[in-house]
């Protein structure tokens, strides 16, 4: 009896690490295990950097519409240049453009240690850094999520090389706030932006070091415009495609932005400092984390618009309970389950529109789902900043998310017509 309940416990043990190595199987790709590892240390300087901007923003205004405006000023470019950088995600050497658009915010980086260490920081050369790092995100976006094919070269290993890198990414969200907390309160924002700076190297030598195959796909003839007006009448006539996106824009409009504002919960709500920030930021990020890895655990995209549905429901439903809590311990867990809710709806919609996207139109198609929440967040986050002046950030993001779950309830109610259309256009 001892000899078979041990036996039992062996073949339990090796489930367990076969469900791990499935999790994972997109690394096989030798070219997306670049990437990947490349990008861990990348995306580790990109939240602690992320952290202490907002920390030395709000220690600099003490104002939240200040908070605010940095965050519209650095993604608004993306709402006027992300369709236009889908276009020529459909015509350039997608490896190039990464290139630089990883080089660029590792100068501005640089650059910003530099000021913060001589103390000639102002909030005006805050504003020019973060809106010349919004260009250069408005191209990466697409040109990334439409690389991500390019990457692996194999379709049946692309749900699974989505859910690693919002694994990756969401990783970094966990650790690097936390990390990023303790280096304000030990060495100051300067080591930060330091670090994010020469951490960028990462992903840069990685890319230069891909073996890729020369693509078949026919490039798109004609001007940029007819190009633009194409991708734009495929997205809108694709039901699909049109339902994903249109949530996406509202959960981004009015539900991410919150993520703007948690400095005034740690300071002023929560009666916290720098670190209290980082383990809400950390929250979130671990929330987000275990998301991603439910959905790396995935073999198929069957019942993927359902999913959707109910994590855009979750998300917005523990942002309201959020938005008036006053205990830590319990602001960490709605964190929890709002990063949750937040990246299982936004990988999930990245894993089906990237399944179903005619090949052509792969690059302008990505780039409207990256303009839905890069380029619809700050818009959201300059109108939530205005309103929470007047109404306060708590009574403000309790509307906003009220708003994002009447959004869900909607989605929810075409889930059949989405799951019967994405069906047919799967390709896998």
């Amino acid at each position: 009896m001892q000899k078979f309940i041990d036996l039992n416990r062996f073949l339990d043990i090796r489930s367990y690490f076969h469900r791990v190595g499935f999790a994972f199987r997109a690394l096989k790709s030798h070219n997306f295990r670049l990437f990947f590892y490349g990008s861990m240390v990348s995306l580790m300087g990109t939240w602690i950097q992320n952290l202490a901007l907002g920390w030395l923003v709000y220690s600099m205004t003490d104002s939240a519409f200040y908070l605010g405006l940095v965050g519209f000023a650095g993604q608004i470019p993306s709402l006027f240049l992300t369709p236009i950088a889908g276009v020529y995600a459909d015509r350039l050497n997608r490896r190039k453009v990464l290139v630089i658009t990883q080089a660029v915010p590792m100068v501005l980086a640089l650059l910003l240690a530099f000021l913060v260490f001589t103390q000639t920081i102002t909030v005006g050369l805050i504003l020019v850094i973060v809106v010349i790092n919004g260009l250069a995100n408005a191209f990466d976006t697409p040109f990334r999520h439409a690389f991500l094919l390019d990457m692996i070269g194999d379709k049946k290993l692309l749900q699974n090389a989505i859910a690693l890198n919002s694994t990756l990414f969401n990783s970094a969200r966990f650790i690097g706030p936390t990390i990023g907390g303790f280096m304000i309160a030990y060495f100051g924002e300067a080591f930060c932006f330091l670090f994010n700076g020469i951490s960028y190297s990462g992903v840069i030598v990685a890319l230069l070091a891909m073996r890729l195959k020369k693509s078949s796909t026919p490039k798109p003839k004609g001007s940029i415009l007819a190009n633009l007006k194409e991708g734009l009448v495929y997205t809108y006539n694709f039901v699909p495609i049109r339902y994903m996106i249109l949530l996406v824009m509202t959960s981004s409009f009015f539900g991410l932005p919150f993520q703007a504002f948690l400095p005034v919960f740690a300071r002023d709500i929560l009666q916290g400092d720098s670190q209290m920030l980082g383990l809400l930021v950390g929250s979130v990020g671990a929330g987000a984390l275990s998301g991603a890895f439910y959905l790396a655990s995935r073999s198929h995209v069957g019942g993927i618009p359902r999913m959707i549905s109910l994590t855009a429901l979750l998300f917005a439903a523990a942002l309201m309970a959020f938005s008036f809590t006053t205990v830590s311990w319990l602001a960490m867990m709605l964190l929890f389950v709002t990063g949750f809710g937040m990246i299982v709806q936004f990988a999930a919609t990245n894993t089906l529109l990237q399944t179903v996207v005619a090949e052509d139109k792969r690059g302008r198609v990505m780039s409207l789902y990256g303009l839905s929440f890069m380029g619809i967040t700050p818009l959201g986050s300059l109108l939530i900043g205005s309103l929470a002046t007047q109404f306060g950030v708590p009574a403000t993001l309790f509307v906003s998310a009220t708003i994002c779950l009447l959004a869900a309830v909607l989605f929810l109610r075409r889930v059949k017509v989405v799951k019967g259309m994405a069906e047919n256009h799967s390709g896998i």
